[in-house]
């Protein structure tokens, strides 16, 4: 009961209710595109992990009416102007599903996939870090050039490894922390803009 007492104080959380977000990680999205000015009018937007569809809310706010296609591995209901895929995205049907939804590729690709805490936080990371690497191969294969790529990960020893990876495929790559993140999460975010031509469409 501690956990509802302390969500229903959190700021976020009540903005959320009030403003009509899904959930308090839109703000996450909104501070990332204050910074980075991510998302365009018009934009073809892929939101890997988007149940319960918060961070689809605001691209579909932001770019003003743009194609979203929104992907989890849990049901999502129903967005206005957002097509969704329930999938795996390490699965080859996920990933073909993605290719017919957005045949010509995607200007921004988002994931705020996380699966459940253990508790334990070497194993958190670690399967962070192996949904971050899926993310970024999906990246790889669908953004267009001059797209960008925003992707969660937890703090860790191979945190560094992985920025590093994304510096291979990026031009600029940018490790940031939204204020709306819980104090209590060792959550990341890897924001990468311009892929570099051998790896873009």
């Amino acid at each position: 009961m501690a956990w509802r007492k302390q969500q229903s104080q959190d700021r976020f959380f009540q903005q959320a209710k009030k403003e009509g977000y899904r959930a308090r990680s839109a703000y996450k999205l909104l501070e990332i595109n204050d910074k980075f000015h991510l998302i365009r009018p018009g934009d073809k937007i892929l939101d890997l992990g988007a149940a319960p569809g918060s961070w689809s809310q605001v691209a579909a706010k932001l770019g003003k009416a743009p194609k979203i296609v929104a992907v989890d591995i849990q049901p999502i209901e129903p967005l206005p102007g957002v097509q969704t895929i329930q999938g795996d995205i390490t699965k080859e049907e996920t990933i073909a599903k993605i290719a017919d939804a957005l045949p010509e590729g995607a200007d921004l690709v988002l994931s705020d996939i996380a699966r459940a805490a253990s508790g334990i936080r070497f194993a958190d990371h670690a399967r962070s870090i192996q949904l971050a690497q899926a993310a970024l191969e999906i990246a790889r294969r669908f953004l267009k050039p001059n797209g960008a790529f925003v992707v969660k990960v937890f703090q860790g020893e191979d945190l560094r490894d992985f920025v590093e990876e994304t510096k291979r495929w990026f031009e600029t790559v940018k490790v940031f922390r939204p204020q709306a993140s819980r104090q209590e999460s060792d959550e990341h975010f890897v924001v990468c803009q311009r892929p570099r031509k051998e790896t873009s469409k």
